[in-house]
C-alpha cells in the first residue's frame, strides 16, 4: 500500500527521537519550564528575528486554533475566514464550541482577499442594526490554505493593514508552515510573519514531530494565555517532549531542511501525474496535490494506494488529495506514477 492520504502518517524525525532517547531519564521541571523548552523558544525567537515574541508550545492543531481565538476574542466578537478554512469546516465545531462564531467569507483558491475583509467590515459597521450582530474580532488564515495555495507578501501586508484599520488581530495558522516557507516562488519568511501578524503558529505535527505547535505571538500574548491552555486540556505536564522536539527541529536549520523534501517529492509527482495525462482540480506550489480521478479509476487503486477523500467533482469523478511530507520517499513517487 502506498500511503499519500496526509503529511503526518509517519512518526517522527529520526534526529527527534534520537534526542528524546538520549534525554529519556533526565529529571527536569514540568509543564514547559525545563531548558529545552527554553532552548527552543530561544531558537525560534532567533529564526523569528522577533527577540520579544512570547512563544508556547501546544499539543495539536485544533487546540493551537481553539484556544487562540478564544482567548483573543471577547465574548461578543466572532472570527473572519475563508468559508473553506480550516477553522470553518474541518475543527468539528471547536470554534463554536468556545462561544465565538467562526463568519465564513468568500474565498479564492483557499484565499481570503484583504477587498474581501474591507467590503464585509464597512458594511458591517454601516448596518445600523450591527449591535445585535456578532462582531469581527479576528481574522484567521491558514498557510498555505487548505488548497494548498500560498499567500505573496503583498497579500498579507494588505490583509494586515486592513485588521489594523479595524483592530482585528491577524492570526495565522502554520499547521504546514514549514512547507509554505520552502516553495518555489514564496517571498514570505518567518520574519515577515512575524512583522504582519499578532500571533501564529509552526506546525510541527505535519513537519517531522511526533506531535505539538509552537504558538508565536510576536507582540506579546492574552493575559493568562498559559493558564487557558491548561483549562482547555493542551498543557503536556511533560512539557519536555515539545521543548526537544522543537529544539531538534530549529537546530542547524533542520526544519526547513526536511520541508524541502515534502516540496521535491511534490513536484516530481505533479510533473509525472501531468505526463500521464491526470486532471488538476487546481494549481497548488506546496505539497498537496488535488487531483480530478474517474470514480472507476479510484475504486481499481483501492488497496494500492490511500488518498484522501476531498470533494465529488461530479457523478463520475471524485476530487483526491494527494500529499507528500518531510518523510516521502522519491521511489514512493515512482512507484504511484507507474501505478496510476
Amino acid at each position: 500500500m502506498l500511503y499519500f492520504e496526509n503529511d503526518y502518517c509517519e512518526g517522527a524525525h529520526p534526529a527527534i527521537l534520537q534526542k528524546l532517547t538520549e534525554t529519556n531519564f533526565e529529571k527536569v521541571s514540568g509543564y514547559g519550564t525545563d531548558p529545552y523548552c527554553a532552548s527552543a523558544k530561544e531558537k525560534i525567537r532567533a529564526a523569528c528575528a522577533c527577540p520579544e515574541a512570547d512563544v508556547f508550545f501546544i499539543s495539536g492543531g485544533t487546540q493551537a486554533n481553539s484556544i487562540v481565538i478564544a482567548s483573543t476574542l471577547r465574548r461578543w466578537e466572532g472570527v473572519v475566514a475563508a468559508a473553506t478554512g480550516h477553522v470553518a469546516g474541518h475543527e468539528a465545531g471547536a470554534i463554536e464550541f468556545t462561544g465565538h462564531k467562526v463568519i465564513g467569507l468568500p474565498q479564492k483558491n483557499g484565499k481570503l482577499d484583504a477587498a474581501t475583509v474591507e467590503d464585509f467590515c464597512k458594511t458591517f459597521y454601516a448596518d445600523s442594526n450591527h449591535d445585535h450582530m456578532v462582531f469581527p474580532g479576528m481574522v484567521y488564515i491558514s498557510h498555505p490554505t487548505e488548497y494548498g495555495t500560498l499567500y505573496s507578501k503583498a497579500e498579507l501586508e494588505a490583509l494586515s493593514a486592513v485588521c489594523h484599520t479595524y483592530h482585528m488581530p491577524l492570526f495565522v495558522d502554520g499547521a504546514r508552515l514549514g512547507y509554505a516557507l520552502v516553495s518555489e516562488g514564496t517571498d514570505v519568511t518567518l520574519a515577515d510573519l512575524a512583522r504582519l501578524t499578532d500571533v501564529f503558529y509552526i506546525g510541527g505535527t505535519k513537519v517531522g514531530a511526533l506531535c505539538g505547535e509552537a504558538v508565536v505571538f510576536p507582540h506579546g500574548a492574552p493575559a493568562h494565555f498559559m493558564t487557558m491552555v491548561k483549562q482547555q486540556g493542551a498543557l503536556l505536564a511533560k512539557g519536555r517532549l515539545m521543548g526537544i522536539q522543537f529544539d531538534v527541529l530549529f537546530t542547524d536549520g533542520l526544519y526547513t531542511r526536511i520541508s524541502r523534501n515534502a516540496i521535491e517529492t511534490a513536484n516530481a509527482l505533479k510533473k509525472g501525474l501531468a505526463a500521464k495525462g491526470c486532471r488538476f482540480f487546481m494549481d497548488s506550489p506546496t505539497n498537496q496535490l488535488f487531483v480530478v480521478l474517474e470514480n472507476t479509476q479510484l475504486a481499481a487503486l483501492e488497496g494500492r494506494a490511500k488518498f484522501g477523500f476531498w470533494e465529488k467533482f461530479d457523478d463520475s469523478h471524485t476530487v483526491v488529495r494527494i500529499a507528500t511530507s518531510w518523510a516521502t520517499k522519491m521511489e514512493e513517487i515512482e512507484q504511484l506514477i507507474a501505478l496510476m
